[in-house]
């Protein structure tokens, strides 16, 4: 039969006391209720039949739960008195741990960052994390590039980085298979667009240039992309052109020079991938995990 459900399940003793029974599975077509005696016994009580009853007796302080009769067809029906529902708290005792859950596997460092300046409403002081197997799948990389001095924007808008990432093996449940990352070099702030097709490139970066330029009242300046085909078509460059937007394309086979888009691509694939990693997620939802 088909268990639809399993919780924690509250009881009236002879006293009125409360009990708990734990891992309790719900079965819409069960006919009957059936009580574990094994379970029973794995909690805390004691179960003895004797003569035509049997007494269920708590281990601890050794006060009787309930005596059940035996019916004339040797059947023990407990006669259970549910309680008034109520909302249980689920609280960790490292709380660094689900807030780094929360920030996608964010590592510790950025924990401390946003626990210092206040940055985050509720966040408490942050301790060490433990041992978190969703970010040793999600995040294993080569060693970095060389570090080298770049001229940075002053201003929003003054630079975008852009870069296409995919296709992935699976198709998120809305058909997708590449997302388009777009981040801004002065503030850091990033848009992401989904796409079924590399063709789409264009089309949506008109989306964000009209979404972005209208919200900040400024024009975007540099546009910063690889050579990849979906950037270099003939109506990219003219659009490009028309709006008096620079174009900055980094060297063939060198994805260095473009360090904030891929490092920004980089960092939400890792998040993506450990979230999927440490809730056992199917791949198909890597669109959600991005998102």
């Amino acid at each position: 039969m088909k268990v639809e459900g399993k919780g924690t399940f509250a009881i009236k003793t002879m006293q009125g006391n409360v009990k708990l029974l734990f891992n309790v599975q719900f079965v819409l077509s069960l006919a009957h209720n059936l009580l574990s005696i094994g379970q029973l016994m794995t909690s805390g009580y004691y179960v003895m039949f004797d003569g035509d009853s049997c007494a269920i007796r708590d281990k601890k302080s050794g006060q009787i739960i309930d005596i059940v009769p035996m019916t004339q067809n040797r059947m023990f029906p407990l006669d259970v008195s549910n309680v008034v529902n109520k909302a249980l708290i689920s609280r960790r005792d490292n709380e660094a741990n689900l807030w780094h859950l929360r920030y996608g596997h964010l590592h510790l460092n950025g924990l401390k960052l946003l626990s210092r300046k206040e940055m985050v409403l509720g966040l408490s002081n942050i301790g060490e994390l433990d041992f978190c197997e969703g970010c040793v799948y999600g995040k294993q990389n080569r060693r970095s590039f060389p570090i080298g001095k770049s001229w940075r924007a002053s201003n929003c808008l003054e630079i975008v980085h852009v870069d296409l990432c995919g296709p992935m093996k699976t198709e998120s449940p809305g058909g997708n298979r590449y997302f388009l990352l777009f981040t801004d070099d002065y503030s850091r702030m990033s848009w992401v667009y989904f796409l079924k097709f590399k063709s789409k490139t264009f089309e949506n970066f008109k989306k964000f240039k009209a979404l972005v330029e209208k919200q900040h009242e400024s024009s975007i300046k540099a546009l910063r992309s690889d050579r990849g085909g979906e950037f270099l078509s003939n109506d990219f460059n003219v659009f490009c052109d028309a709006n008096g937007i620079r174009r900055e394309l980094t060297a063939p086979y060198t994805p260095e020079q473009n360090g904030v888009a891929e490092r920004k691509n980089r960092i939400v694939v890792e998040m993506a991938r450990s979230l999927l990693k440490a809730k056992n997620l199917p791949d198909q939802f890597w669109g959600e995990a991005v998102a």
